[in-house]
């Protein structure tokens, strides 16, 4: 994902031309502190965002995460479900 100040951006994978979304689901293991935290750390997001995303997953089940290429989510996707979250590549 390319951020600019005021707007977003979202990167399509240069092959397929397709956007990737990193779906994190909810589970009954981790708690709040540590998911807020490997969300700011790995996917580089506000401590707010990480909050909220977090909240609606705990709430609905799941929630996208972060949009990009399959290079992009790859390492995260793996540094995450290395750190015991539930997370898929949609």
């Amino acid at each position: 994902m390319v951020k600019e100040k005021g707007t977003t951006q979202i990167a399509k994978d240069e092959k397929t031309g397709n956007v990737y979304e990193l779906i994190l689901f909810n589970d009954n293991v981790n708690d709040f502190v540590f998911v807020i935290d490997s969300l700011i750390e790995v996917c580089e997001l506000d401590p707010i965002q990480a909050e909220q995303i977090t909240l609606i997953t705990h709430e609905k089940g799941k929630c996208g995460v972060i949009s990009g290429t399959l290079n992009e989510l790859k390492p995260k996707y793996q540094i995450l479900t290395d750190r015991g979250l539930t997370v898929s590549i949609e």
